[in-house]
């Protein structure tokens, strides 16, 4: 790091900092203010919150790991994103004419207080064991491995960057709100577009084209049946990634994501009406056609400038792990080896803004999880400035329970990305299909939807139990228990499990009572008012349908060209 690259890291915390100390002094007075900015923002600041919020270091370090290890495989998450416009066209209507603050609050209008509290707690649990932790660690290790540094003080510089983040982002998540997470995002986002459209031109020039990346990375294969690392689909049988359970599990991971998790959704609430909110979600899903471009084709060009130089006869271009290039370093390493002075800084500010606002977010929805849906239940009465102060107690919590779990996450490694879809692939399905048949069919009973939920978090739990199990005991017998719950590839348990899920939805309501037309009115297809579709009807114009037709039509070109 030169001297020019610290003067740039520095402008960009102080323009940081004038941000937040601005939006701290326009004055939180109830909830709404602090969890939801007030509920006035517009859709460039929705949609970048949306980008911000979702680009962490689960992709500087996974989703680059994963191209530089396999490839285009993982493309299929991040080109799920046009899922964004179901949350837009579809969800944002019935989000807004509930006139809730959370997920679990909603299903509580759809369903009843059990399928709340199931949610809540499945949610929090969830952000602090997978997104805030993984963050954290996966955020320690880049700045230690781009700043070079392996000690300071004594101190493995680890701990350092990654407590520093914490407590920084913790910092002004605390004092500012939502309006802090949507306003800091809006800085945040060009400077990570930036500095990763950096890299990826450098690391292609330093290569010598994308033909040639193509040409590297196509001689390698990565299974058995011929499949190559520039391959999006691949053989059924891949161990891996079968190009049906890929399609099938990605986009149900896809559909809990976009459209039904707090730490997206709540953006978009934000919203200071349904107009904004959906072009926000448009705005969103433009941006989310890059990550495949700014993340995982860089860890390709790793990857392939670490075949060139080896080739040559030179000591390879990533460093090696236990004799085998280091995946997880690809884009740090394009970093540190290729940016020149100052651009450098650059490129440290878009990672530091990544990690931060993907932090921020998760801050913030976890406290408003935790207040409105637990603290405020059980004292309606508390005064709503009261509500900010338990929001901000709680924030604090959730950092400290990150930073406890930090050891335990830095123990898995090199599995990090794995760990992480794991997770999201048993979560997804039991919430995606309550939350789809909560709002397609009328029938869907309080009950159905609260045992689908428990379905899911039961199918969940053994599947996460089975792998721990039998990741560790060496020799066990062959069972049926054991092939579904630990051998069948986790997309394809995936999909069997969403259809499981929205099997016993069906059945349970079909048993037990139909809810009235006035707790779903509005809630559901076909129950809207006519003042409500008339509202929805002028919240769109033919500019919003050109610009989602615009988004499918690269979605569907990726998948044509990377077949």
């Amino acid at each position: 790091m030169a001297f020019l690259d610290w003067i740039v890291i520095g402008v960009f915390c102080c323009a940081l900092i004038g941000i937040v100390l601005w939006v701290v002094s326009q004055k939180n007075n109830n909830s709404a203010d602090y969890f939801l900015g007030g509920k006035d923002a517009t859709w460039i600041a929705i949609g970048a919150s949306i980008f911000a919020s979702n680009i962490g270091s689960e992709h500087l370090i996974g989703l680059a790991g994963a191209g530089a290890s396999s490839g285009m495989a993982m493309a299929h998450w991040e080109i799920q994103g046009w899922m964004i416009l179901i949350l837009g066209w579809v969800f944002v209507p019935f989000y807004t004419r509930s006139m809730v603050y959370t997920m679990p609050e909603f299903l509580e209008k759809r369903y009843n207080k059990e399928s709340r509290t199931i949610l809540s707690v499945i949610s929090l649990i969830s952000y602090v064991l997978t997104k805030v932790a993984v963050t954290v660690y996966a955020g320690g290790l880049v700045f230690q491995q781009v700043f070079g540094i392996k000690e300071l003080w004594g101190i493995d510089f680890f701990w350092i960057a990654a407590i520093g983040l914490v407590v920084i982002t913790a910092l002004y998540t605390i004092f500012g709100g939502m309006k802090s997470v949507l306003y800091t995002s809006v800085l945040q986002t060009p400077i990570l577009l930036l500095g990763s459209l950096i890299i990826l031109v450098l690391g292609l020039k330093e290569l010598g084209g994308w033909d040639e990346m193509m040409s590297i990375c196509g001689a390698v294969t990565v299974n058995d049946y011929s499949n190559t690392m520039t391959e999006l689909i691949r053989n059924n049988n891949d161990p891996n990634f079968p190009w049906l359970g890929a399609l099938v599990g990605s986009a149900i991971i896809g559909f809990w994501y976009w459209c039904t998790d707090q730490f997206i959704v709540q953006r978009v609430l934000s919203g200071k009406d349904e107009k904004e909110a959906r072009r926000g979600t448009i705005f969103g899903a433009y941006l989310k056609l890059l990550p495949v471009f700014l993340f995982l084709i860089p860890g390709m060009i790793a990857f392939a400038l670490h075949q060139k130089y080896v080739g040559v006869g030179a000591e390879g271009f990533l460093p090696l792990l236990n004799g085998n290039p280091n995946a997880d370093a690809a884009f740090p390493t394009l970093v540190a080896k290729l940016l020149p002075a100052g651009v450098k800084g650059l490129v440290v500010c878009g990672i530091l803004a990544a990690l931060m606002s993907s932090l921020a977010s998760l801050f913030n929805s976890s406290a408003m999880l935790f207040t409105i849906d637990f603290y405020k239940r059980f004292k309606p009465e508390t005064p709503e400035k009261t509500l900010v102060v338990i929001g901000q107690i709680a924030t604090v919590v959730i950092v400290i329970l990150g930073i406890l779990w930090i050891p335990i996450m830095r123990s898995v490694g090199d599995v990090l990305y794995t760990y992480l879809q794991d997770v999201q692939s048993v979560l997804a399905p039991g919430i995606a299909a309550a939350f789809l048949l909560g709002i397609t069919w009328k029938r869907t009973s309080a009950k159905g939807g609260m045992w689908g939920l428990i379905a899911g978090m039961v199918i969940g739990l053994t599947r996460l139990g089975a792998k721990v199990y039998y990741s560790n005991v060496e020799g066990a017998a062959d069972s049926m228990f054991k092939y579904l719950f630990y051998d069948l590839n986790w997309l394809f348990f995936c999909g069997w499990m969403f259809l499981f899920c929205i099997v016993v939805v069906i059945i349970v309501s079909m048993f037990t009572e139909a809810p009235s037309e006035d707790k779903i009115k509005g809630l559901v297809f076909g129950t809207s008012t006519p003042e409500q579709i008339a509202a929805t009807r002028a919240s769109w114009n033919k500019w919003d349908v050109i610009h989602s037709v615009i988004i499918l039509g690269i979605t569907v070109a990726f998948y044509v060209y990377f077949w």
